[in-house]
């Protein structure tokens, strides 16, 4: 009895403080494409991806809510799974970190860590964003500003339970130098240098939350979500971990140094083999801005799906993108549309279209299919093993353009050639199963309509004549219609009639103002992407600022109330559509809005409460 060969595939698991978008889909979709192609492969496959859903950042969430954070992780929960579903993401488990056998084993390899004299107790003092759930040096963090989140970093002191992470410097860097182990290149060479610097050891409990897993050691404490979320990868391996090692680990570029740095070095001191490959790929981003809720940039799988398609959505991902590079990949909604027109539509629908028509007419004849040889098969597959998804791709789209070229030159709707049609049918059997790993459902359906089944093993075996009717529609064209934004005029000078013009520090006070006289004022959010001095201005800063439909200068005398660090990645409300004004020779474009106390020694910038979209209107 043979046994079939193992692939163990894992994802990031997501942290569900908002609901699933297009960025946390990118992942998910090449991990089943992946999952369904060594399934093609004829392996024994396992995928896994689920949820991360302890730390203070979830409880926070879910008190404002009004929820427990078990009721707010379990309404989110379905959401995600709801998302991959219509994206036909079929993983064999989706994990959550509040299921019960993942925290069990999370105590039980903490006490195992600790045995081997790798947990002691400490005394935290550090820089933390709740947002990441991370702890950052001042090196990381520019003037103690999440790179990430763009916002101020907490000053935490705390009791915490370590992990000798330190110690394992050395196996690290040796663990690096295996080929396949940290993917891509450039991750891995960023990772290496900064292991060689060195290893601080890592804070593994809190004590300013309780939502999380016990700490095995101390009641007082709670593990740290990161260590605890880690753990999933072995917890869903199977029931006996039958499926470890993980073949590979998919991971965004911001969660690589906690994957390729604690994660192995956990394995390590819990004796535990360590996995295969760890591919820190790039983001997908929006217009250059990494896809997330808090930036107001997220777009919805949901939404895309039904505008698309799910076949649609996941050939654009993975056709679009050169993954194996690792490199950020921009979404676009204009080129989603063209790839799916051009591509999906004009070529392999319209094959499948024209040819059945054509055998229902004529019938076909079995013969030698030659033009199959020009199929690339063994480069395919290469392709699709190295990560090159979207090479893969292009590979079995050239065979397609190939038998599309051989209808039109052999025109068997004028020759009524059956062999033709048998050649163009049992080729487009081939580009049929090769595509089921990345549009399973109109794969399904050709294989239905022309009577094969999705196995690599049937590309090498000839299609059995059978009777063919014509085929449905499997793409209808879309249209992309973009929307239009609003020409606005900024110099536009309005002020009301009885609007006290009189400007402190920065703040617009206005008395007995009419109605239609402040609709005529255009306030907007805008965030703060650089703050500079001035020549000769002890009050001014020149503050240049993203307000949605580019960059504004606008200067502001606020020096004497704000530091540069704190004014940084800050969102502000400006007046847009004032006249500009020279001052201390830079020309302002606008005003921000502040308030004060009336001998002005306090001035508090007026911003919005939440992150929003720059250019957002506000009244």
């Amino acid at each position: 009895m043979t046994t079939k060969k193992k692939f163990y595939i894992t994802t990031a698991i997501d942290y569900p403080n908002a609901e699933p978008h297009i960025g946390h889909a990118y992942q998910k979709i090449i991990a089943d494409v992946l999952a369904r192609w060594h399934r093609l492969l004829g392996e024994d496959v396992r995928f896994l991806t689920g949820l991360d859903e302890h730390g203070k950042k979830i409880a926070e969430t879910a008190e404002k809510q009004g929820l427990s954070p078990k009721k707010f992780v379990d309404k989110m929960a379905e959401k995600f799974i709801e998302a991959w579903k219509l994206l036909n993401v079929q993983p064999d488990r989706f994990i959550r970190t509040t299921d019960k056998d993942h925290e069990k084993l999370v105590q039980e390899i903490i006490k195992k860590t600790d045995k081997n004299g790798d947990i002691y107790l400490g005394k935290y003092e550090g820089l933390y964003c709740v947002g990441c759930e991370q702890y950052y040096t001042e090196k990381d963090a520019e003037n103690g500003i999440c790179p990430l989140h763009n916002r101020p970093l907490e000053k935490i002191e705390e009791e915490s339970y370590f992990f000798k992470l330190s110690k394992y410097q050395k196996f690290l860097l040796e663990l690096y130098e295996k080929k396949d182990f940290l993917l891509t290149k450039e991750r891995k060479n960023e990772i290496r240098n900064r292991v060689k610097e060195g290893l601080r050891d890592l804070s593994i409990s809190r004590t300013s939350f309780d939502w999380g897993i016990p700490f095995p050691l101390n009641k007082k404490h709670y593990v740290y979500v990161w260590y605890d979320a880690l753990i999933n990868y072995y917890t869903g391996s199977g029931k006996n971990k039958e499926y470890w090692p993980a073949d590979v680990h998919l991971l965004g570029k911001d969660n690589g140094w906690f994957h390729a740095v604690y994660w192995p070095a956990m394995l390590k001191s819990a004796g535990i083999e360590m996995p295969k490959t760890v591919f820190v790929h790039g983001f997908l981003s929006f217009n250059g801005q990494k896809i997330s809720k808090s930036l107001g940039n997220a777009i919805s799988p949901k939404t895309l799906v039904e505008k698309y398609g799910a076949d649609s959505i996941r050939y654009f991902v993975s056709r679009n993108f050169p993954f194996a590079e690792g490199n950020d990949g921009d979404f676009s909604e204009k080129v989603l549309v063209e790839r799916h027109n051009s591509e999906l539509a004009d070529k392999l629908g319209n094959l499948v279209s024209r040819v059945s028509a054509l055998a229902e007419k004529n019938g076909i004849e079995k013969c030698e299919n030659k033009l199959l040889k020009k199929l690339k098969l063994k480069e395919i597959e290469k392709k699709f093993n190295n990560y090159e998804i979207d090479k893969a791709i292009n590979e079995i789209f050239a065979f397609v353009d190939k038998c599309n070229e051989y209808v039109q030159e052999k025109k068997p709707w004028e020759t009524k050639d059956k062999k033709v049609l048998y050649e163009v049918i049992d080729s487009v059997k081939a580009v049929a199963i090769l595509l089921w790993s990345i549009v399973p459902d109109v794969s399904e359906k050709i294989a239905k309509h022309f009577g094969f089944k999705i196995d690599l093993k049937e590309i090498d075996k000839p299609y059995k004549v059978q009777k063919i009717k014509k085929s449905e529609v499997l793409f209808q064209k879309v249209e992309y219609k973009e929307e239009k934004k609003e020409e606005k005029n900024k110099n536009e000078k309005v002020v009301g009639k009885k609007a006290n013009k009189e400007k402190v520090e920065g703040v617009i006070k206005m008395n007995e103002i009419q109605f239609d006289d402040f609709a005529k004022l255009e306030l907007k959010v805008a965030t703060i992407k650089r703050v500079e001095d001035i020549e000769g201005a002890d009050k001014l800063y020149k503050l240049t600022l993203d307000d949605g439909d580019g960059k504004r200068v606008i200067c502001a005398g606020i020096k004497k109330h704000y530091s540069k660090s704190e004014l940084k990645g800050r969102q502000i409300v400006i007046v847009a559509n004032l006249a500009p004004r020279k001052m201390k020779g830079v020309e302002s474009q606008g005003m921000l809005l502040a308030a004060s106390n009336k001998d002005h020694s306090k001035v508090v910038l007026i911003g919005p409460e939440k992150k929003i979209d720059s250019g957002s209107l506000v009244g």
